[in-house]
């Protein structure tokens, strides 16, 4: 054997001893591998299952579906009470009313309720319905800021007028987005830019034609029951605390100095006093969001506010692609709501929060609304059914029926202007009959609110405590 040929064994010979060890080394995991005398690793446990475990079951109903079984009202008797209301001096002369059964839609009983009468009010069960029809009960209203040019920034609104002065409450309705928490977002974007110093504007051309509506009493916005309507505002524009507290004359150009202030207060100067201005194209910088439509809904619905209730009819008009007026929002709520099936051919807005000189709504028109909320076909209304005020305990209705047999079993919208008084809900009578109503007075005596109310709160009672047959 040649010395080539010894060497080229030997090596060879290393090699499979090598690997022979290698493999050896591998069967007892001293190395790494795929060879292994280790026992097979077991079969992971079944997960375990908590003792006593069930599958869930359907949450019972706290309340039942109303029995069709029921009987109706005697409709003599139910008109008898009618007659009653209709010939009681402290509503005066002008007297609208109508009785339907809900399962139904009978009519029981009534006295002209074809016959247009100021609604006040009860016209914002119209908007509520037509907004949870026409827009996405989900959506939300956007405030933004917006980057104009190098030292300009623009605050834009998006419709909402329930903006905080400071923080926003992420579990409330009314201040849900703040101007606290627009202005740190706004802070740390200009931040990342080296800004520290800018120019403000603010853009709030969302809406269109006059903030106050010509058919207002010029009084109602200096005593606070309204204010301008614009695309953004701070507490809708209070001037200070209070529910009927002065209303800023330009809701947009406060809250746009309330929100210099909170830049300020994050270390961003403002230069010089905001000014109306165009957002242009610009990149957002930063924004907030109101709660959903949906609760703004419930919100105006409860409170009877007719600024939040006249924001809501603008977003109709757009959704429309009508102008976002008053004009433009009380057409769009008419026409959504004649949608839905119902005739509204005699029926006018001046406005669409019932505030205005010049609406007229019929009794049956109202009753026909009221009991589309209540329809299972129309699921996306019975928000505005449970919307509405309750009887002696919520909203507009919460010192309304406190001592009567009828608290807890009313849900109703209230209207209430200078010698007008109404009421659109329903009320379960005794026997769990659900009635659907519509009362309108519009040359109430002078003197106030407290007798017509009072008028209308036993007749409706009576209907409650009402066996009828």
């Amino acid at each position: 054997m040649t010395t080539a040929a010894r060497v080229a064994g030997v090596g060879t010979l290393v090699v499979v001893l090598a690997a022979g060890g290698y493999a050896a080394a591998d069967a007892y995991d001293v190395v790494p591998g795929i060879v292994t005398l280790a026992p097979p690793v077991p079969d992971p446990l079944p997960f375990p299952t908590a003792p006593g475990a069930v599958e869930p079951t359907a949450v019972p109903r706290a309340v039942g579906d109303l029995d069709p079984q029921v009987p109706l009202p005697a409709p003599d008797q139910v008109q008898a009470l009618v007659d009653a209301l209709v010939a009681d001096p402290r509503l005066g002369p002008s007297v609208g009313v109508t009785v339907v059964d809900q399962l139904t839609g009978e009519v029981l009983a009534g006295s002209t309720p074809q016959v247009g009468r100021v609604p006040a009010s009860t016209a914002k069960v119209l908007t509520g319905v037509a907004a949870l029809t026409a827009l996405d009960p989900d959506a939300t209203l956007a405030t933004r800021v917006v980057r104009v040019d190098d030292g300009t920034i623009a605050l834009v609104g998006g419709g909402d007028m329930m903006l905080a002065a400071g923080a926003g409450d992420p579990a409330a309705t009314y201040g849900r987005a703040g101007m606290a928490d627009l202005a740190a977002r706004t802070a740390a974007s200009l931040a990342l830019q080296g800004v520290t110093s800018v120019r403000l504007v603010v853009d709030d051309a969302l809406f269109t034609g006059p903030a106050v509506s010509p058919t207002w009493d010029p009084a109602n916005v200096g005593e606070g029951f309204v204010a301008p309507v614009t695309a953004l505002a701070v507490d809708v524009g209070r001037l200070r605390e209070g529910e009927y507290a002065p209303r800023s004359a330009d809701p947009s150009l406060q809250a746009a100095k309330v929100f210099a202030e909170r830049l300020s207060e994050v270390g961003v100067t403002v230069e010089g006093t905001p000014v109306r201005g165009a957002a242009g194209d610009g990149a957002e910088l930063a924004r907030v969001e109101s709660a959903p439509v949906v609760d703004v809904v419930h919100y105006f619905l409860e409170t009877s506010d007719n600024s939040i209730t006249e924001v809501v009819s603008r977003l109709v008009a757009l959704d429309a692609g009508l102008p976002p007026s008053f004009d433009g929002g009380t057409q769009a709520v008419l026409r959504q709501v004649a949608t839905l099936g119902v005739d509204v051919s005699g029926a006018r807005l001046a406005d669409a929060s019932g505030l205005g000189d010049g609406s007229s709504l019929s009794p049956a028109l109202l009753a026909d609304v009221v009991r589309l909320t209540t329809d299972p076909a129309h699921p996306a209304l019975r928000d505005v059914a449970v919307g509405m005020p309750v009887g002696g305990l919520t909203g507009t209705l919460a010192d309304r029926f406190t001592s009567s047999g009828a608290r807890g079993l009313v849900r109703a919208k209230t209207g209430s202007l200078p010698h007008v008084t109404s009421l659109a809900g329903t009320v379960l009578d005794s026997q769990r009959r659900q009635l659907v109503f519509a009362v309108m007075a519009d040359q109430t005596p002078d003197g106030g609110q407290w007798a017509p109310r009072q008028a209308i709160d036993g007749f409706v009672a009576s209907l409650a405590g009402c066996g009828c047959r």
